[in-house]
């Protein structure tokens, strides 16, 4: 697992200084919010996958309890999964930045159908739930999938983010909710990238500007503190 996430002392006072407080998110209308699962598929979380992330495997009961809470507190889990069906759409990634023996091994693993491309099983997805197929790192780049507007026709207006990598798939869908006027929540326990430096790196930068960066525990509190706030308008 990756080590507590906790910012610097001058971080702190940037933010606060910015900000006038530490959090830019201090509720959340549960009704109005999605737990957004990022790739916590076979092809990141299997021991010897093509693009394995061991702290992955740590994460999974952190995100099935947010799961369960979001469910509970009457909001939305998407899960999220990279896919591609051809070489063709993604070739820039595939042909340049991976070697050709890890490329043709992973366009095998995100295809539909695949063994790679299914969910982690100890993941506990409930038939409620929606799946969103991307092509891209980010999930809410517009020509990746339709996932913005799927949450917006549901009334969404709030996103949280776990999943892995930290630093690519979960963090550039996170960066591009926020720029789509999502309010953006990562969550600090519940996502995993390749290093403990990566992962509090971004999520340094992610709390500094794009949102906002809560632990599994804060962020069930925030899910039951708001379906309590709906109980006593009912």
């Amino acid at each position: 697992m990756h080590p507590p996430f906790e910012l610097s002392t001058a971080a702190t006072d940037r933010i606060v200084l910015r900000r006038g407080r530490l959090h830019g998110f201090e509720t959340v209308d549960a009704t109005r919010t999605a737990l957004v699962v990022v790739d916590m598929q076979n092809v990141f979380c299997a021991p010897g996958a093509p693009v394995e992330v061991p702290t992955s495997r740590e994460i999974v009961p952190h995100i099935n309890r947010l799961a369960r809470a979001t469910r509970d507190s009457g909001g939305l889990v998407v899960w999220v999964q990279m896919t591609m069906k051809r070489r063709e759409e993604w070739a820039l990634v595939l042909d340049n930045m991976l070697s050709k023996e890890t490329g043709d091994r992973v366009l095998a693993e995100i295809k539909p159908g695949s063994t790679g491309h299914t969910l982690w099983p100890q993941m506990q997805p409930s038939p409620e739930d929606i799946y969103i197929f991307k092509n891209r790192f980010s999930a809410f780049l517009p020509s990746s999938s339709d996932i913005a507007e799927q949450l917006r026709r549901r009334g969404i207006d709030t996103v949280i983010i776990t999943g892995t990598l930290t630093n690519v798939c979960c963090e550039s869908s996170g960066r591009d909710a926020a720029m789509m006027d999502f309010k953006t929540i990562m969550v600090s326990d519940a996502n995993a990238a390749l290093t403990d430096e990566a992962h509090l790196m971004t999520l340094t930068t992610f709390i500094q500007t794009f949102g906002d960066v809560r632990s599994t525990d804060e962020m069930i509190g925030m899910l039951h503190a708001g379906r309590s706030r709906q109980a006593m308008r009912a």
